[in-house]
């Protein structure tokens, strides 16, 4: 009984979840070949993020207008706008700078530092956060923003890795390339756009036979050292947390009449993940019985939304 109360609450916070919150920044280029690629990159998630509907809440930010009082603004305008059933997610893209000390993302006038950032991302209520900090130097960032509920990706994996970097073009290329939607979910997960984005960053610089400057990294259990690769407990938000919802998908994301059943279904693939990451401490019988009761019970409600 219990389990079952425990299973409504979580299609219930499912359902709830109405919105999802896009802040997106391109920061200062310093020269125009920069200038130029960060506005590109803001403008082309500002549009895939746009198509998502009436479910998405989009902010975009560049040129001029990326200031560091006009980010303290939209952010406090999403904290008093979103729910705490809400998905946020933050998208900083340029350069980045670190002086050993602390991070700072460059902006047109006075820069933000990572700690002013993770305040400003504490003030939205939304439980389930996700921040890219997509410039150079973004490892040392990681330590300001981690927070229990927060996903964190940084295109470094510290401070010290100063060159500009690529990992923004392919981030952004994840949400435009179905071939990014690996489990065909008809949705990019965090992780599945993470990965996408670092193995065409690493084929960029095989490509160009550069040596790499750049290694990014994530962490989405609030604490301990960022990794690359999912495992051992880092990894699972990303792998539940839906950046980008495709075809049928977002199509069922915007119909009420459907919505519940998207929800359902996105609560029994967590269920499935979560399981899988338990498996090791859990009696064989009871695995085997819990998952083949949530695939199948998955299966029934892909066939309900394929209707």
């Amino acid at each position: 009984m219990r389990r079952a109360l425990l299973l409504l609450a979580s299609l219930l916070a499912l359902q709830a979840r109405a919105a999802t919150y896009y802040v997106t920044v391109s920061g200062l280029g310093g020269e125009p070949d920069y200038e130029q690629r960060f506005a590109a990159e803001a403008k082309d998630l500002d549009k895939v993020f746009k198509a998502g509907g009436s479910a998405a809440q989009v902010y975009t930010l560049s040129g001029t207008q990326a200031t560091a009082a006009q980010l303290k603004e939209t952010l406090a305008t999403v904290a008093r706008s979103a729910k705490p059933e809400d998905d946020f997610v933050l998208i900083l893209i340029g350069h980045g700078s670190f002086d050993n000390v602390e991070y700072k993302f460059n902006l047109v006038g006075p820069d933000l530092t990572g700690a002013e950032i993770a305040a400003l991302c504490d003030r939205v209520p939304a439980r389930r956060q996700l921040v890219v900090v997509a410039t150079s130097a973004s490892g040392g960032a990681l330590a300001a923003l981690e927070r229990t509920g927060r996903g964190v990706i940084a295109a470094t994996k510290s401070g010290t890795e100063k060159n500009a970097v690529v990992f923004g073009r392919y981030w952004v290329e994840a949400l435009q390339d179905s071939a990014a939607d690996t489990d065909k979910s008809d949705a990019v997960s965090a992780m599945e756009a993470f990965t996408y984005a670092t193995k065409k960053t690493a084929a960029f610089y095989d490509s160009q036979k550069r040596i790499a400057t750049e290694h990014a990294v994530f962490d989405d259990i609030g604490r301990g050292e960022a990794v690359r690769e999912a495992g051992g407990g880092q990894g699972t938000l990303m792998s539940n947390f839906t950046v980008l919802r495709l075809g049928a998908s977002q199509q069922a994301a915007n119909d009420p009449a459907r919505r519940a059943l998207l929800a359902k279904k996105e609560e029994l693939e967590q269920k499935i993940d979560m399981l899988k990451y338990q498996k090791a401490a859990m009696d064989p019988q009871d695995y085997r019985k819990q998952l083949t009761d949530a695939l199948v019970e998955l299966a029934k409600t892909q066939q309900e939304l394929d209707k």
